[in-house]
């Protein structure tokens, strides 16, 4: 990962993680409408504290991209919730896929940036 554009990626991208991830703390961007399906979703995650603890995942994300510490293992940990907001999206909001979808591609592209460091574990 010592190419500049993978340098610049993984700042750009540790920003974007950084920002959503404090918005579900302290709520400076609008939500949007929603169907009430997805607010129903969004009222569980509420209710048992999930949408926090994702919060806290996408912050370290973000902050281990900057610091470029732990970077590959967070991006693994992200992954999960990248799938998740996809699959929620898919199936519940279609109409606003569009972060998600830059999210996950941004996800995808950091997991090979880091794919030397993937090695061991992938190994037969």
């Amino acid at each position: 990962m010592n190419s500049t554009f993978f340098i610049a990626l993984r700042f750009v991208f540790g920003i974007f993680l950084i920002v959503f991830g404090a918005n579900k703390f302290f709520h400076f961007m609008p939500a949007g409408q929603m169907s009430e399906a997805a607010m129903n979703y969004f009222s569980a995650l509420m209710s048992t504290n999930t949408l926090y603890v994702v919060a806290i995942v996408e912050i370290l994300s973000g902050l281990s991209l900057l610091t470029n510490k732990f970077g590959a293992l967070m991006m693994i940990i992200l992954m999960t919730v990248s799938v998740n907001a996809l699959l929620f999206n898919a199936f519940l909001e279609p109409g606003s896929i569009g972060l998600t979808l830059v999210l996950l591609i941004l996800n995808i592209v950091m997991l090979y940036a880091y794919k030397e460091r993937y090695k061991d574990i992938l190994r037969p």
